[in-house]
């Protein structure tokens, strides 16, 4: 069932908006936030903020004004009723004794899913779900995969020239688009459970993956970086190894002397079968899965990004566009097999396109299935 009254509705989007300060820092938890309102009016607000930390509903119980018996409480997603990293929140509501909860979503975990909305409404409280879903959805969209289907959300990011090319044929591409852009990849990465990047990239690149702050400083808190490297290539010296945070590599070989050298550098190394071309991406993204990984974003040449492609495993592209031309020669941003019909094209959907800086954004969300290419 669900509601639309107007104060429902402001108060549901004032938790999505409370819930929205934990992009960065509730990983692997989703991402929750709290509303409680009583007689017309807000008495009560919180958010989650960080995995072993109190939940939303707690930080708003804490902080509410006056007695709460009658009260409606908004939240983002169904209250948990079992013991994780902390109590049941379903514990601390019907305590409580709130007349009503409205939940944008029912939580897909299966040790909650249903079980906190049946407590609470055996207990005789009013519960109505499914304000403004699509909007608490979108927010912990890699939380909901990976409870679903054992995956992570998806993102790959390219930057690439007017006429969609990503580097030079000598391989150079530093830099193609702006400050602005660049800045904005920050963001992305600081709410992401992991960077991921090729073994070519990191051979040709040297990236950090690291989150930097506007100042140039690292975040408080950061991403999983994860290199997919089929021969198990990546130098020990290469900086993402250098830098604080634990690095994983997936790899289809992985002899002992180099493995030994990159355990010695920090780095976990996971073995994973042989895919053609690689190694298997599916186990790869499963493993991350079953480390928590919420949201992958993806910054790799067209090889590994052409492989995610086709298949099948992303949800969405992140594509910079620069105003500059850089020719045919120039390398393209996927390495994908050849069409035989143009009915077998890959299909995205635009998403979401703005302007940042002198570059454009443009999101493009990307079924699975109708994003595998059906030619050899």
């Amino acid at each position: 069932m669900s509601v639309d009254s107007s104060f429902d509705r402001q108060c549901m989007a004032r938790a999505l908006e409370l819930a929205e300060r934990g992009l960065t820092t509730t990983d692997p938890n989703p991402r929750v936030g709290c509303v409680i309102a009583k007689d017309g009016a807000i008495v009560g607000e919180g958010w989650h903020e960080r995995a072993g930390e109190p939940h939303a509903e707690i930080r708003a119980l804490q902080a509410a004004r006056g007695p709460l018996a009658g009260a409606t409480l908004y939240v983002t997603l169904e209250p948990c009723s079992h013991f994780g990293r902390t109590p049941p929140c379903v514990d601390a509501v019907l305590a409580a004794r709130v007349g009503r909860v409205v939940c944008a979503m029912v939580d897909p975990n299966p040790l909650v899913r249903g079980v906190g909305i049946k407590r609470l409404k055996t207990a005789g409280i009013e519960i109505e779900s499914g304000l403004l879903e699509a909007e608490a959805h979108a927010l912990n969209c890699g939380y909901v995969q990976r409870m679903e289907k054992g995956l992570p959300w998806v993102r790959v990011k390219l930057a690439a020239s007017l006429d969609g090319r990503i580097a030079l044929a000598n391989g150079s591409s530093r830099w193609i688009t702006g400050e602005a852009a660049r800045g904005d990849v920050q963001r992305w990465r600081a709410r992401s459970s992991a960077v991921l990047t090729g073994s070519g990239t990191v051979l040709c690149d040297d990236p950090q993956l690291n989150v930097r702050l506007e100042n140039g400083q690292p975040a408080d808190r950061q991403p999983l970086r994860v290199i997919a490297d089929s021969e198990l290539k990546t130098p020990p010296a290469a900086r993402v190894l250098s830098k604080p945070g634990q690095v994983v590599i997936f790899a289809a070989v992985t002899p002992a002397s180099q493995r030994s050298e990159l355990e010695a550098r920090g780095a976990r190394i996971e073995a994973v079968p042989r895919a053609s071309g690689g190694i298997d991406l599916r186990a790869m993204l499963r493993m991350l899965g079953e480390l928590e990984v919420n949201e992958v974003w993806v910054e790799a040449g067209a090889k590994l990004a052409g492989a995610l492609v086709s298949a099948g495993l992303v949800n969405e592209l992140v594509v910079y566009f620069a105003p500059d031309v850089l020719g045919a020669n120039a390398r393209g941003m996927f390495e994908l097999p050849e069409l035989g019909i143009l009915e077998d094209k890959w299909t995205a959907r635009f998403k979401d396109v703005r302007i940042i800086g002198r570059d454009l954004r443009v999101i493009a969300e990307c079924s699975p299935e109708s994003f595998k290419a059906s030619a050899p």
